[in-house]
Protein backbone atom coordinates (compact mmCIF):
# COMPACT_ATOMS: atom_id res chain seq x y z
CA UNK A 1 0.00 0.00 0.00
CA UNK A 2 1.39 3.53 -0.98
CA UNK A 3 2.06 6.15 1.13
CA UNK A 4 -0.94 8.34 -0.18
CA UNK A 5 -3.22 5.39 0.10
CA UNK A 6 -2.26 5.26 3.54
CA UNK A 7 -2.75 8.92 3.94
CA UNK A 8 -6.61 8.66 2.53
CA UNK A 9 -7.48 5.91 4.42
CA UNK A 10 -6.49 7.25 7.70
CA UNK A 11 -8.25 10.83 7.12
CA UNK A 12 -11.30 8.59 6.19
CA UNK A 13 -11.45 6.42 9.11
CA UNK A 14 -9.36 8.91 12.04
CA UNK A 15 -9.24 12.21 10.67
CA UNK A 16 -8.46 13.07 13.78
CA UNK A 17 -5.15 10.78 13.96
CA UNK A 18 -4.35 12.17 10.48
CA UNK A 19 -4.19 15.66 12.07
CA UNK A 20 -1.61 14.23 14.84
CA UNK A 21 0.02 12.80 12.55
CA UNK A 22 0.58 16.13 10.91
CA UNK A 23 1.24 17.65 14.22
CA UNK A 24 4.16 15.48 14.68
CA UNK A 25 5.74 16.63 11.39
CA UNK A 26 6.16 20.38 13.18
CA UNK A 27 7.34 19.42 16.40
CA UNK A 28 10.35 20.56 16.90
CA UNK A 29 8.86 23.75 16.15
CA UNK A 30 6.03 24.13 18.59
CA UNK A 31 6.61 24.59 22.49
CA UNK A 32 5.71 21.95 24.70
CA UNK A 33 2.51 23.50 25.37
CA UNK A 34 1.48 23.79 22.11
CA UNK A 35 1.97 20.47 21.00
CA UNK A 36 0.66 18.45 23.82
CA UNK A 37 -2.81 20.73 23.09
CA UNK A 38 -3.01 20.20 19.60
CA UNK A 39 -2.35 16.68 20.18
CA UNK A 40 -4.63 16.22 23.32
CA UNK A 41 -6.91 18.19 20.61
CA UNK A 42 -7.06 15.30 18.01
CA UNK A 43 -6.46 12.56 19.73
CA UNK A 44 -8.81 12.93 22.71
CA UNK A 45 -11.91 15.51 20.78
CA UNK A 46 -11.82 18.01 23.30
CA UNK A 47 -9.73 21.31 23.96
CA UNK A 48 -7.12 20.11 26.67
CA UNK A 49 -7.90 23.07 30.08
CA UNK A 50 -4.40 23.95 31.54
CA UNK A 51 -5.66 26.08 34.03
CA UNK A 52 -8.31 23.48 35.57
CA UNK A 53 -7.65 19.91 34.05
CA UNK A 54 -10.02 17.59 35.72
CA UNK A 55 -9.95 14.43 33.62
CA UNK A 56 -6.64 11.99 34.08
CA UNK A 57 -5.73 12.39 30.37
CA UNK A 58 -5.50 16.23 30.79
CA UNK A 59 -3.73 15.89 34.36
CA UNK A 60 -1.54 13.75 32.80
CA UNK A 61 -0.49 16.35 30.15
CA UNK A 62 -0.38 18.94 33.26
CA UNK A 63 2.29 16.82 35.04
CA UNK A 64 4.28 16.47 31.76
CA UNK A 65 4.52 20.48 31.42
CA UNK A 66 5.07 21.48 35.22
CA UNK A 67 6.15 18.25 37.55
CA UNK A 68 9.80 17.88 36.58
CA UNK A 69 11.21 15.82 39.28
CA UNK A 70 14.91 15.74 38.23
CA UNK A 71 14.61 11.82 40.11
CA UNK A 72 12.35 10.71 36.98
CA UNK A 73 14.95 10.71 34.12
CA UNK A 74 16.54 7.56 36.54
CA UNK A 75 13.43 6.12 37.15
CA UNK A 76 12.44 6.15 33.43
CA UNK A 77 16.03 4.40 32.50
CA UNK A 78 15.68 0.95 32.37
CA UNK A 79 19.35 0.53 33.84
CA UNK A 80 19.51 2.83 36.14
CA UNK A 81 16.11 2.20 37.79
CA UNK A 82 17.30 -1.44 38.84
CA UNK A 83 19.92 0.24 41.34
CA UNK A 84 17.22 2.38 42.75
CA UNK A 85 14.86 -0.07 43.19
CA UNK A 86 17.50 -2.41 44.42
CA UNK A 87 18.43 -0.16 47.45
CA UNK A 88 14.62 0.65 47.90
CA UNK A 89 12.91 -2.94 48.26
CA UNK A 90 15.95 -4.45 47.79
CA UNK A 91 17.98 -6.77 44.51
CA UNK A 92 15.97 -9.91 45.04
CA UNK A 93 12.83 -8.40 43.14
CA UNK A 94 15.08 -7.11 40.20
CA UNK A 95 15.76 -9.40 37.19
CA UNK A 96 19.14 -10.18 36.29
CA UNK A 97 21.37 -7.87 34.56
CA UNK A 98 23.31 -10.13 31.58
CA UNK A 99 24.90 -7.34 29.77
CA UNK A 100 25.00 -3.43 28.63
CA UNK A 101 26.05 -1.58 25.28
CA UNK A 102 26.02 1.90 23.69
CA UNK A 103 25.37 0.20 20.53
CA UNK A 104 23.47 -2.93 18.93
CA UNK A 105 27.11 -3.75 17.12
CA UNK A 106 28.63 -4.27 20.63
CA UNK A 107 26.34 -6.75 21.32
CA UNK A 108 28.76 -10.16 22.09
CA UNK A 109 25.99 -12.98 21.35
CA UNK A 110 28.21 -15.74 22.48
CA UNK A 111 28.71 -14.51 25.87
CA UNK A 112 24.54 -14.45 26.61
CA UNK A 113 22.47 -17.44 27.80
CA UNK A 114 20.15 -19.47 25.41
CA UNK A 115 17.60 -17.37 26.48
CA UNK A 116 17.48 -13.51 27.23
CA UNK A 117 16.11 -10.07 26.82
CA UNK A 118 17.06 -7.03 24.95
CA UNK A 119 15.64 -3.76 25.91
CA UNK A 120 16.88 -0.60 25.52
CA UNK A 121 17.08 2.26 27.74
CA UNK A 122 15.15 4.76 27.02
CA UNK A 123 12.05 2.79 25.20
CA UNK A 124 8.25 2.92 26.23
CA UNK A 125 5.80 0.36 26.21
CA UNK A 126 7.30 -2.53 24.87
CA UNK A 127 9.02 -0.89 21.81
CA UNK A 128 12.92 -1.99 22.03
CA UNK A 129 11.87 -5.18 23.25
CA UNK A 130 13.26 -8.13 22.14
CA UNK A 131 12.67 -12.08 23.27
CA UNK A 132 14.67 -14.70 22.77
CA UNK A 133 13.51 -18.10 23.75
CA UNK A 134 16.60 -19.99 21.59
CA UNK A 135 19.88 -17.98 20.62
CA UNK A 136 20.38 -20.48 17.58
CA UNK A 137 17.38 -19.81 15.69
CA UNK A 138 18.51 -16.40 16.50
CA UNK A 139 18.72 -13.52 13.75
CA UNK A 140 21.54 -11.93 14.92
CA UNK A 141 22.06 -9.28 11.93
CA UNK A 142 17.92 -8.73 11.96
CA UNK A 143 18.01 -8.60 15.88
CA UNK A 144 20.80 -5.74 15.96
CA UNK A 145 18.93 -3.77 12.63
CA UNK A 146 15.54 -4.11 14.76
CA UNK A 147 17.49 -2.35 17.77
CA UNK A 148 19.11 0.27 15.87
CA UNK A 149 15.40 1.10 14.83
CA UNK A 150 14.48 1.47 18.39
CA UNK A 151 17.68 3.16 19.15
CA UNK A 152 15.76 6.60 17.58
CA UNK A 153 12.62 6.09 19.49
CA UNK A 154 12.20 9.59 20.96
CA UNK A 155 9.17 9.90 24.00
CA UNK A 156 9.92 13.52 24.73
CA UNK A 157 10.13 14.40 20.77
CA UNK A 158 6.91 12.53 20.10
CA UNK A 159 4.67 12.89 23.34
CA UNK A 160 6.53 15.22 25.23
CA UNK A 161 7.81 12.92 28.14
CA UNK A 162 10.17 14.75 29.23
CA UNK A 163 11.80 12.61 31.67
CA UNK A 164 13.08 10.32 28.68
CA UNK A 165 15.26 13.49 27.37
CA UNK A 166 18.11 13.14 28.91
CA UNK A 167 18.13 9.20 29.13
CA UNK A 168 21.15 7.67 27.81
CA UNK A 169 20.64 5.47 25.32
CA UNK A 170 21.74 1.52 25.50
CA UNK A 171 20.82 -1.55 24.99
CA UNK A 172 20.77 -3.71 28.22
CA UNK A 173 20.46 -7.60 28.25
CA UNK A 174 18.74 -9.62 31.25
CA UNK A 175 17.54 -13.03 32.29
CA UNK A 176 14.52 -14.57 30.70
CA UNK A 177 11.59 -14.96 32.86
CA UNK A 178 8.28 -17.32 32.15
CA UNK A 179 6.10 -18.11 34.89
CA UNK A 180 5.57 -22.26 34.85
CA UNK A 181 1.93 -22.24 36.32
CA UNK A 182 0.87 -19.10 33.51
CA UNK A 183 3.03 -20.17 30.81
CA UNK A 184 4.03 -16.27 29.80
CA UNK A 185 5.35 -13.18 31.45
CA UNK A 186 1.51 -11.63 33.10
CA UNK A 187 2.45 -8.19 33.28
CA UNK A 188 0.24 -6.74 36.92
CA UNK A 189 0.21 -2.62 36.51
CA UNK A 190 -0.51 -0.31 39.17
CA UNK A 191 -1.82 2.96 39.48
CA UNK A 192 -0.54 4.42 41.92
CA UNK A 193 -2.09 8.00 43.38
CA UNK A 194 0.18 9.38 46.36
CA UNK A 195 1.29 6.31 47.57
CA UNK A 196 -1.89 4.15 47.37
CA UNK A 197 -2.91 1.68 44.85
CA UNK A 198 -5.99 1.77 43.28
CA UNK A 199 -6.31 0.05 39.95
CA UNK A 200 -4.60 -2.62 38.34
CA UNK A 201 -4.25 -3.87 34.37
CA UNK A 202 -3.26 -7.37 33.94
CA UNK A 203 -1.38 -7.86 30.70
CA UNK A 204 -1.85 -11.03 29.01
CA UNK A 205 -0.78 -13.30 25.83
CA UNK A 206 2.04 -10.80 24.65
CA UNK A 207 3.86 -13.07 23.18
CA UNK A 208 1.52 -15.35 22.01
CA UNK A 209 -0.86 -12.97 20.03
CA UNK A 210 -0.06 -9.84 17.74
CA UNK A 211 -3.14 -8.18 20.64
CA UNK A 212 -2.39 -8.69 24.46
CA UNK A 213 -5.45 -8.72 26.43
CA UNK A 214 -5.89 -5.93 28.99
CA UNK A 215 -8.31 -6.68 31.85
CA UNK A 216 -8.48 -3.65 34.83
CA UNK A 217 -9.14 -4.19 38.37
CA UNK A 218 -9.06 -2.02 41.54
CA UNK A 219 -7.35 -2.27 45.11
CA UNK A 220 -8.83 -5.71 45.80
CA UNK A 221 -9.20 -7.10 42.44
CA UNK A 222 -12.70 -6.95 41.79
CA UNK A 223 -13.19 -6.62 38.04
CA UNK A 224 -13.65 -3.47 36.63
CA UNK A 225 -16.51 -2.49 33.55
CA UNK A 226 -13.07 -0.59 31.56
CA UNK A 227 -11.52 -1.51 28.31
CA UNK A 228 -8.77 1.31 27.11
CA UNK A 229 -6.46 0.44 24.19
CA UNK A 230 -6.80 -3.23 23.85
CA UNK A 231 -9.29 -5.64 24.06
CA UNK A 232 -10.30 -7.24 27.46
CA UNK A 233 -10.04 -11.63 27.47
CA UNK A 234 -13.13 -13.20 28.63
CA UNK A 235 -11.74 -15.38 30.99
CA UNK A 236 -10.28 -13.34 33.83
CA UNK A 237 -6.86 -13.72 34.84
CA UNK A 238 -6.70 -15.25 38.22
CA UNK A 239 -5.37 -13.24 41.46
CA UNK A 240 -1.65 -14.01 41.20
CA UNK A 241 -0.36 -15.69 44.33
CA UNK A 242 1.29 -13.21 45.61
CA UNK A 243 -0.71 -9.95 44.93
CA UNK A 244 -1.03 -8.62 48.55
CA UNK A 245 3.05 -8.47 48.39
CA UNK A 246 2.71 -6.55 44.97
CA UNK A 247 0.25 -4.03 46.33
CA UNK A 248 2.76 -3.42 48.94
CA UNK A 249 5.63 -3.12 46.81
CA UNK A 250 4.05 -0.86 44.37
CA UNK A 251 3.18 1.25 46.99
CA UNK A 252 6.42 1.92 48.53
CA UNK A 253 8.01 1.92 45.11
CA UNK A 254 5.43 5.48 44.54
CA UNK A 255 5.76 6.93 47.57
CA UNK A 256 6.59 10.78 47.50
CA UNK A 257 4.70 11.06 44.07
CA UNK A 258 1.56 12.48 42.71
CA UNK A 259 1.54 9.76 40.18
CA UNK A 260 2.90 6.31 38.68
CA UNK A 261 2.39 3.31 37.17
CA UNK A 262 4.41 0.56 38.68
CA UNK A 263 4.77 -2.45 36.79
CA UNK A 264 5.60 -5.44 38.16
CA UNK A 265 5.49 -9.25 37.64
CA UNK A 266 5.61 -12.75 39.49
CA UNK A 267 7.21 -15.95 38.31
CA UNK A 268 7.60 -19.06 39.95
CA UNK A 269 6.83 -17.73 43.58
CA UNK A 270 9.21 -14.74 42.97
CA UNK A 271 7.85 -10.46 42.24
CA UNK A 272 10.07 -8.98 39.63
CA UNK A 273 9.96 -5.18 39.11
CA UNK A 274 9.37 -3.70 35.60
CA UNK A 275 9.34 -0.43 34.92
CA UNK A 276 8.26 3.40 35.85
CA UNK A 277 5.78 4.65 33.78
CA UNK A 278 4.73 7.88 34.76
CA UNK A 279 2.16 9.13 31.53
CA UNK A 280 0.15 5.80 31.00
CA UNK A 281 -0.40 5.79 27.15
CA UNK A 282 1.09 9.12 26.93
CA UNK A 283 -2.68 10.27 28.97
CA UNK A 284 -4.24 10.12 24.96
CA UNK A 285 -5.88 6.77 24.73
CA UNK A 286 -9.49 6.82 25.39
CA UNK A 287 -11.26 4.83 28.39
CA UNK A 288 -14.54 3.07 27.61
CA UNK A 289 -16.71 4.26 29.34
CA UNK A 290 -15.62 7.50 29.47
CA UNK A 291 -16.47 8.38 33.15
CA UNK A 292 -13.27 6.16 34.24
CA UNK A 293 -10.92 9.50 32.71
CA UNK A 294 -12.90 11.31 35.26
CA UNK A 295 -12.42 8.64 38.22
CA UNK A 296 -8.81 8.23 37.28
CA UNK A 297 -8.93 12.31 37.54
CA UNK A 298 -10.15 12.28 40.88
CA UNK A 299 -7.74 10.45 42.17
CA UNK A 300 -4.78 12.56 40.85
CA UNK A 301 -4.03 15.35 43.15
CA UNK A 302 -1.96 17.58 40.91
CA UNK A 303 1.32 18.64 42.92
CA UNK A 304 1.42 22.77 43.51
CA UNK A 305 2.70 24.83 40.71
CA UNK A 306 5.49 26.77 40.81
Amino acid sequence: MSKLSTAIRLIKENPGEFKASIVKLFSPLLSDKQYLSMMFRYRMGYKLDWESPKTYSEKLQWLKLYDHNPSYTRLVDKYEVKEYVSQLIGERYVAKTLGVWDSPEEIVFSTLPQRFVLKTTHGGGNSGVIICKDKNALDEAKTRQTLWSSMRQDLYRDSREWPYKNVKRRIIAEEFLEDQETGELRDYKFFCFDGKVKALFVATERQTRKEPFFNFFDRDYHSLDLKQGHPRAETLPAKPALFEEMVALAEELSKNMPHVRVDLYQVNGQIYFGEFTFYHFGGMVHFEPESWDKCFGDWLVLPEHK
